[in-house]
């Protein structure tokens, strides 16, 4: 990738600041892409990118309709993400078939002036809408690698002629930064994935959340429902399946889209700071306090907070943010003065703040309150082969650009089968950092034994206690949970780093864990 397409992925805004500016620039090719940059990085939904690139595009192109076609490797067809077409769901071609398809064949620029008298027009297409087209446009979208993954084709222009030259070497220059976005987008890994396995159907909503599982596509419905509101959203889930990903994905597809994410770690923080980081203080508050320090809430306004590890909240705390949750306001530590906040709040935990309300560690109004709209996300384990891989080869793509390699590894199929077998403990984290090491460590294919992985039939610690007897005691899921993480700290001679590594967890997370069973740091 270029370092101007490299620039353009390091802004972060949201989609309406982002095509408000493409519309004010419409005369500039390329401002019409420059300006999506900042969305590669960021989970937004990908066909609403689409669609509202499209949109500006054809605005741009001054075409009465435009369409962004992508190459379905596994099937030899092109199909329509996203167009101007209010009669079809979506248009599937053959390589080689129609303008678009042979475009995509052949590459080059197609300018037809008339349609109906140009031999490599499908005029299939119009019967089944109704439209008719005249002018028509249409260039392909190209990847590093040489290959059209992409067709970019414009209809009609807007007050009759032909599109010419200028508008040839205009399409073209979108097309190519549009590319340079796309590649850098999971939609791209996805379209590679297929190649590889066409057994697998194209998939993808949010970028950079992958996974077309039962339960994620569950997940997606209800994400898409809940950013439409300003509804408070509860994430549950075990660490690694990521809380912190999914939240920002409420956010950047919220109205709210434009304004501050801000995150609090409450497992990062001493319960004596964490009311000091939400609410602020004001001058004199404490020793050391020489001025007024806004909090989060006030950082974030206008757009979302979002509070990791709620359940590590003090008890104290807890009652100043229900306040919040209910009337959207609170006082500064050491002030009088009430400030009013306009903020989202999305929480995660992993811990089942149900029981911690029974065993009156968790506020019972605050979490009634907290939880308008609760999404428990699966485990890694729970959500299929299929996944891992779309996952496995999305990191692969991932760690190819952080590390500017100059090739993306081929995971082999033992590889892959390894990846597919293990249970995965630290759930997408884990997988993440497993392939991130083996596309450092391996020499232009990843084989089984570049996956820092036990061997197979092994196990990171002693073996658990076996389940009891029917008529025997049940242990609770925190008893086997931390007689688990003991057995690895013994093993581990009580070194934490090791432990928590074989853990697939934080150094951190080990500590609040221990902390919670009531042993000392030493």
């Amino acid at each position: 990738m270029t370092q101007h397409a490299l620039a353009c992925t390091d802004g972060v805004r949201g989609l309406d600041s982002l095509f408000s500016a493409m519309a004010r620039t419409s005369t500039d090719p390329s401002a019409v892409v420059l300006s999506v940059g900042g969305l590669v990085g960021q989970e937004v939904n990908l066909d609403e990118f689409l669609h509202q690139l499209v949109d500006r595009i054809a605005h741009s192109m001054q075409a009465d309709r435009g369409t962004l076609y992508l190459v379905d490797f596994s099937r030899q067809e092109i199909f329509s993400r996203a167009a101007h077409l209010p009669e079809l769901k979506q248009i599937r071609l053959k390589i080689g078939q129609g303008v678009a398809g042979h475009v995509a064949q052949h590459g080059g620029v197609v300018n037809i002036a008339a349609a109906r008298d140009e031999q490599r027009f499908n005029p299939d297409i119009d019967k089944m809408t109704g439209y008719r087209t005249t002018s028509l446009l249409a260039v392909p979208m190209i990847d590093a690698q040489g290959t059209v993954f992409g067709v970019l084709q414009v209809l009609n222009r807007l007050g009759g002629g032909q599109f010419d030259a200028d508008d040839e070497q205009k399409l073209q220059s979108i097309a190519a930064q549009a590319s340079q976005a796309l590649q850098a987008t999971s939609l791209y890994t996805e379209l590679l994935r297929a190649k590889d396995r066409p057994e697998q159907p194209v998939g993808y909503f949010f970028n950079k959340v992958i996974g077309e599982s039962a339960p994620m596509k569950a997940i997606y419905k209800t994400i898409q429902k809940a950013a439409q509101t300003d509804a408070t959203v509860l994430l549950r889930g075990e660490s690694g399946t990521g809380k912190e990903l999914f939240a920002r994905a409420v956010h950047v597809n919220s109205r709210r889209r434009g304004k501050p994410f801000v995150k609090v770690d409450c497992a990062a923080l001493p319960g004596s700071l964490i009311e000091n980081e939400l609410f602020g203080h004001e001058k004199g508050a404490f020793t050391g306090a020489e001025a007024r320090q806004p909090g989060k809430f006030e950082v974030a306004s206008g757009g979302t907070v979002f509070i990791d590890e709620l359940g590590e909240l003090p008890l104290p705390v807890q009652g100043k943010l229900l306040r919040v949750l209910q009337d959207r306001e609170f006082e500064r530590v050491g002030g009088t003065q009430t400030v009013q906040v306009d903020v989202r709040i999305v929480a995660a935990t992993h811990r089942d703040l149900a029981q911690m309300v029974r065993d009156g560690k968790f506020r019972e109004d605050l979490y009634y309150r907290i939880k308008v709209v609760e999404l428990g996300l699966p485990p890694l384990r729970a959500r299929g082969p299929e996944d891992v891989e779309r996952l496995a080869r999305h990191f692969i793509a991932q760690a190819t650009r952080r590390h500017h390699l100059s090739r993306e590894p081929h995971l082999s199929s033992e590889a892959l089968e390894r990846l597919k077998t293990w249970h995965w403990p630290g759930n997408v984290r884990e997988l993440e950092n497993c392939v991130e090491s083996a596309v450092v460590l391996c020499e232009g294919d990843v084989l089984p034994e570049h996956l820092p992985l036990p061997e197979s039939g092994q196990s990171l610690a002693p073996v658990l206690t076996p389940a009891p007897s029917k008529d025997g005691p049940i242990a609770t899921l925190a008893d086997v949970e931390r007689r688990h993480i003991l057995n690895v700290l013994e093993r581990a001679k009580g070194n934490r780093t090791q432990a928590a590594k074989w853990l697939a967890i934080g150094r951190n997370t080990l500590a609040r864990k221990l902390k919670e069973y009531g042993l000392a740091e030493e």
